[in-house]
């Protein structure tokens, strides 16, 4: 392998929340509905976004402290779906799967890895989602071992995908997604599109960049293997 074959980016993993599309609000709203219909504590929005990037039931219980899990989980899938359905979350505007079409264009292979569950992820993992043809593969909570923020998210990934980990970036938008793909020896972007977070909460983190929105991934990929290739 050439020094330019070793500084190419060939791979791009996205997170979804607050990256591929934008979730915070709604996703307040949405377990906030749920609470309401168990009779659970409601959810301060501050706790929400403090907790924002954790997976729903690790973070639930300091959401709404006592919330009785299973009834969450039974009353869930039909507020769910109904939010889907009225196209309240999920929503991916054109300009960002534009950018994956731009990804794809520039020679790197395109795939999501969450924190979500398959049942989370039901909808977006539909062969006639507008994202079918556009990633290669899906990693999430029931077919990885680990999750995020433990480096160890990114396992099952490498394993499959025969990647070496500089061949990487990771797009994701909390400080959990930074620590586990630069515990896993991938480059990451920050996007700060949501504003939940700033810079500053990548505090004593190497992030390789930053974005203000989804669609500037192309071009500050594209600077870190320039960067790269130059060093």
């Amino acid at each position: 392998m050439t020094p330019l074959d070793s500084a190419m980016i060939r791979a791009v993993v996205i997170d979804v929340d607050d990256t591929l599309c934008l979730t915070e609000a709604v996703c307040f709203a949405l377990e906030n509905e749920v609470l309401s219909l168990i009779g659970a504590a409601a959810i301060e929005r501050a706790v929400h976004r403090a907790t924002w990037g954790q997976p729903l039931l690790t973070a639930l219980p300091i959401r709404s402290p006592g919330v009785d899990l299973a009834r969450f989980v039974s009353a869930y899938p039909a507020v769910l779906g109904r939010y889907v359905a009225e196209g309240r979350l999920d929503a991916i505007v054109p300009e960002n799967l534009t950018a994956l079409d731009d990804l794809a264009a520039a020679g790197r292979d395109v795939y999501v890895l969450t924190s979500r569950t398959e049942e989370e992820l039901r909808h977006l993992l539909d062969p006639a989602h507008a994202l079918a043809n556009r990633v290669r593969g899906v990693f999430h909570a029931d077919n990885t071992d680990f999750g995020k923020p433990d480096p160890r998210a990114f396992d099952e990934f490498l394993a499959e995908t025969g990647f070496c980990p500089s061949d990487c970036v990771y797009v994701g938008d909390s400080p959990g997604d930074a620590d586990a793909a630069l515990g896993a020896g991938l480059r990451f972007i920050a996007c700060l599109q949501s504003g939940v977070r700033s810079r500053a909460d990548f505090a004593g983190r190497a992030v390789d960049a930053y974005i203000p929105s989804f669609p500037d991934v192309v071009t500050a990929v594209a600077a870190l293997e320039l960067h790269a290739t130059a060093t």
